[in-house]
């Protein structure tokens, strides 16, 4: 008794399974009883490779940032002494390998640390180099007795101020306020709450570029300013000698 009712040249029967091959089994290798896992099962779910992914932009951004800020860092500038040429408010970006591959110029302006608490940071501008004899007579800069142009158009001094002379120590810069009336600066030596001239080691770099506000977005104007005409020269003072700094000078 067959188990179907048409006929076997039926396209649509179903066919009897082949007889058993006994060399069936030595051709094929046996079929694994194990059952291996789905691909799928292998490869790593979308939100760990998401999470990944957002772990390294954000380790290569801080290493990015870290290396930017070995280089150039930002500051806002919080005080009045470098007026007119800086106001209160502004943002401004320093060129911290400036020094590291040169040395300051008379006339540039640049940032360092506070002596008297390296915490804090001053902008002001380079008036003289160490070794240089700095005095201030009638309005005029001499350095070295001969007188300093000031280009840059700073507030003028009091009326009737008279500064050093001072000797500006090895490895060290002298440094004012373009704000002269409100600037503590490197007339007024430590020891009189000022700051006096400032070592080298404490330079943070040069201004470089003011980005805010944007209106006067653009490269800071330096000066390398070089002394000129004889003037007549005076003994010089020590620091410390309470008529070495005579006059204001506000932070």
């Amino acid at each position: 008794m067959t188990e179907s009712t048409k006929d076997i040249t039926d396209p649509f029967a179903l066919q009897a399974d082949l007889p058993p091959n006994p060399d069936y089994g030595s051709e094929l290798p046996a079929a694994d009883t194990a059952v291996s896992p789905p691909q799928e099962a292998n490869q790593p779910s979308m939100a760990w490779m998401l999470l990944r992914e957002l772990v390294e932009t954000v380790v290569l951004s801080l290493i990015i940032f870290l290396l930017i800020r070995q280089v150039v860092q930002n500051y806002r500038i919080e005080s009045h002494s470098m007026q007119p040429n800086f106001y209160e408010g502004q943002f401004i970006l320093v060129n911290k390998l400036a020094y590291k591959l040169g040395t300051p110029a008379r006339g540039e302006v640049l940032v360092f640390h506070n002596p008297n608490n390296t915490d804090e940071d001053y902008i002001k501008r380079v008036i003289g180099l160490p070794g240089d004899m700095v005095r201030v007579e009638n309005q005029t800069i001499f350095i070295n007795d001969q007188v300093l142009d000031q280009p840059y158009g700073p507030e003028p001094f009091p009326d009737g101020y008279n500064f050093g002379p001072v000797l500006v120590p090895a490895n060290h810069i002298f440094v004012m306020g373009d704000n002269r009336p409100n600037s503590s600066d490197s007339r007024r030596p430590r020891e009189q709450g000022g700051i006096g001239p400032i070592d080298e080691s404490l330079i943070v770099g040069k201004a470089w570029l003011r980005v805010w506000p944007l209106s006067l977005f653009g490269f800071v104007n330096h000066y390398h300013l070089e002394p000129h005409a004889a003037a007549s020269s005076s003994n010089a003072v020590v620091w410390g000698d309470p008529l070495a700094a005579p006059g204001a000078a506000f932070p």
